[in-house]
């Protein structure tokens, strides 16, 4: 940012200011892939590769640094990845292309990844991503450098993308269907393809690479659903650029019921032009459907934390939370936010910072999910015809969050560097815990007692630690007294000589 910006950062949001400095000043990169140790895992010493990591930068500056800080090959072989699926994306998002080429693009991509020097220059002149298409051959030749397990799980995960993408791009064209995804099923199995797809696709990478346990890998349902959580997010906050470039993604089933939509189409749910005469009820309305929007997200939310719990590797929970918390940061800032429907939401840069910075453990990462979950329950209104649903979404955040990290369980940092517990006595659950610990400590020294008594042998006496303490000051008292002693002695007999 310019200093300009920063001035006024720091006269207007001083908070965020601090917060940006602290990221700027302490959150570095871990990992250089430009060093010389670093060549044989990175591929920078490879022009090819040092161009993927390139369209890498350009194409996503939010996962470019996570994905970057993952250890060894894996950083690669993510990176990957996303470059195969960004350059599939790019296709299905492209509005100009014919659709009998598009679809033959979409279901052949994958064959087209193993094609040597295989490019395409077709995409429209307004599509941000065209280059890497233009110079896809790059893509290609680093694919077969990578090791047959990332190559095989890419490539297989690329065609079923393609395929569940060219059937719904089909369906558009289709002029006996409908323009519009129509029922929430649809929407969740397009969001499986473009999305739960690459969370399945991650973990079975998280496996291959050694970093994560086998049994990841299997956790298809949860890959799942860690992926909706990112895409039905983007989804909802994107509502008004799609609209824009005629892209209908929110569900008919939603919009179009009469309970909190009743509209015939997306685009009456904005803000009507100025001098414009809006409708009564019309804002209230749309405001109810992008609460459903939230609403259906935040159902991945439980399942996104139980995958994070089983991530042990630092780097890949890193690469996993950061967008994770970013989501549910973004749902909160979109429910209840009629700006949504007209313009492009964001949230700010010093909130994005401080969540990078806070996400580095389970713990953590579930007080941001309940964090944000107390503040969209506390903004719900009983007008809203999800307002039980919406309660019931957030609490199950909360209860999820005292099972596996209950508040009266205090986590500090001891005097050592490591991590100490202690319950909090003033909770009336900590004050629970404590007095059924006493009680089960007073049982079993009980039992212990019975049983020497029945073997017939003499109790010890337990010390508790006041004799040995009173032992301690009685000798050190001594010892000192015998040593001012001794230098009396010692002067009184200097002084007669």
């Amino acid at each position: 940012m310019a200093f300009s910006t920063w001035l006024i950062m720091l006269l207007t949001h001083p908070n965020e200011f601090r917060t940006l400095l602290q990221y700027k000043l302490y959150y570095e990169p871990k990992r250089d892939l430009t060093a010389q140790e670093e060549h044989p895992t990175s591929g920078w010493d490879r022009e090819t590769m040092r161009r993927c990591w390139a369209f890498l930068d350009l194409t996503s500056r939010s996962f470019s640094s996570v994905i970057k800080e993952l250890e060894g090959d894996l950083a690669r072989g993510i990176c990957m990845f996303y470059l195969v699926l960004r350059g599939l994306d790019t296709i299905e998002d492209d509005m100009t292309l014919d659709p009998a080429l598009k679809q033959s693009l979409l279901r052949n991509f994958h064959i087209h990844s193993t094609t040597p020097g295989w490019n395409f220059s077709g995409s429209g002149p307004d599509e941000s991503d065209r280059q890497l298409l233009v110079e896809y051959q790059v893509v290609v030749e680093e694919l077969n450098h990578l090791p047959a397990s990332y190559r095989t799980c890419i490539l297989d995960y690329c065609q079923k993308m393609g395929t569940g993408m060219a059937d719904f791009a089909a369906r558009a064209e289709n002029e006996k269907q409908s323009k519009y995804v129509e029922r929430i099923a649809d929407y969740e199995l397009y969001c499986h393809y473009v999305a739960g797809i690459v969370g399945e696709g991650c973990s079975i990478l998280f496996s291959a690479s050694g970093k994560e346990s086998p049994h990841l890998a299997e956790q298809l349902e949860l890959s799942n659903s860690m992926g909706l959580l990112l895409q039905k997010t983007n989804i909802t906050r994107d509502f008004a650029e799609d609209v824009d470039e005629q892209r209908y993604f929110w569900p008919r089933e939603i919009w179009g019921d009469a309970r909190y939509g009743g509209f015939e189409r997306p685009e009456d749910m904005r803000t009507p032009p100025p001098g414009t005469l809006a409708l009564p009820g019309v804002q209230d309305r749309a405001v109810w459907v992008l609460n459903a929007m939230v609403l259906d997200a935040l159902r991945h939310t439980t399942d996104a934390l139980d995958y994070l719990r089983m991530l042990k590797n630092q780097s890949v929970f890193n690469f996993v939370a950061i967008p994770a918390t970013m989501s549910i940061a973004t749902l909160e800032l979109c429910f209840m936010n009629p700006k949504v429907l007209n313009q492009n939401v964001k949230i700010r840069k010093a909130m994005a910072a401080s969540l990078i910075m806070r996400s580095t453990n389970p713990r953590e990462v579930a007080h941001i999910f309940r964090d944000y979950a107390r503040k969209i329950s506390a903004r719900a209104v009983a007008q809203d015809p999800n307002f039980i649903r919406i309660s019931v979404a957030c609490g199950k955040i909360e209860q999820w969050c005292e099972r596996y990290y209950p508040s009266f369980v205090m986590i500090s940092a001891s005097a050592q560097g490591g991590i100490q517990q202690r319950i909090n006595p003033s909770d009336a659950r900590g004050a629970t815990f404590l007095e059924a610990e006493k009680r089960e400590n007073e049982r079993t020294s009980r039992a212990r007692l019975e049983k020497l008594v029945a073997a017939g042998r003499k109790p010890a006496v337990e010390d508790d630690g006041a004799l040995r303490t009173f032992a301690m000051y009685f000798v050190g008292g001594t010892m000192m007294f015998l040593g001012v002693l001794a230098a009396v002695v010692y002067f009184i007999t200097q002084l007669e000589d």
